[in-house]
């Protein structure tokens, strides 16, 4: 059974394979995580939290909420 979508990421899905930089000409809901391949984040659980993954290549790898 999927996880159920609690913060929204289903609707951000077409995200995946987009370059990062179209994250600039976006607004997402408040706490939303951008997340690069560096970046130290916390591993707190908020499943109503939006986080986007981009990797190496600046691609958006990963859309998913916790």
């Amino acid at each position: 059974m999927p996880a159920p979508d609690t913060c929204g990421a289903e609707g951000y899905q077409g995200l995946v394979g987009q370059p990062q930089t179209a994250l600039s000409a976006m607004t997402f809901p408040i706490g939303t995580r951008l997340i690069g391949p560096d970046d130290m984040v916390t591993a707190d659980f908020r499943p109503e939290r939006l986080n986007i993954e981009y990797g190496r290549g600046g691609r958006i790898d990963k859309v998913s909420c916790y």
